[in-house]
């Protein structure tokens, strides 16, 4: 259910200001130290705005937050070279999520953000076959996969959770 409301400077004004808080929570994420001593293997809190963008926009505005978040976060961690592995999972993890979309209600949206890590990870070793030139890095995968789902779980709840409250803020505005 895309939102359809407003002028088209307020749609991009909504879409700036939901890459900002993708970038904002991305860089804050940056400060917390690596849980597990895996390469590629982190919370990705800034998906939580990737998950709601799916179910609230369209998949071409949903990809542009993803695109320019993705673009400016390896601008300013000072990583451009992360660049390839973060661009092929999340365009991964968008366009599977943007199928899983339809037959996976809002209600239910922790479970396309599990799909997504997954895929993102998936996206990831591909490009890291790419890259190294190796498909020996395959061996990283059930690990990716493992922390994917659970990372996954938590970021889908967590979006789930700010769209419940951001339905019952607007039922309490209305009245």
């Amino acid at each position: 259910m895309p939102q359809r409301k407003g002028s088209p400077t307020q749609r991009l004004t909504k879409l700036a200001l939901l890459t900002a808080l993708a970038l904002i929570i991305f860089v804050v994420e940056l400060q917390i130290p690596d849980i597990v001593p895996i390469p590629g293997v982190k919370l990705g809190l800034a998906n939580i705005i990737t998950v709601y963008a799916v179910y609230h926009y369209k998949a071409g505005e949903a990809f542009m937050i993803l695109l320019v978040r993705i673009l400016l976060a390896s601008v300013y961690s000072g990583n451009i070279s992360a660049l390839i592995f973060s661009l092929s999972g999340g365009m991964l993890c968008l366009a599977g999520m943007v199928c899983i979309k339809r037959i996976i209600d809002e209600d239910h949206i922790w479970v396309s953000s599990v799909a997504g890590a997954m895929l993102h990870n998936i996206g990831q070793i591909f490009a890291a076959v790419a890259v190294m030139g190796t498909w020996t890095v395959f061996g990283y995968l059930p690990f990716l996969l493992v922390s994917g789902g659970i990372a996954g779980t938590f970021t889908g709840l967590s979006a789930q959770a700010v769209i419940k409250k951001m339905k019952g803020k607007e039922k309490t505005d209305r009245q």
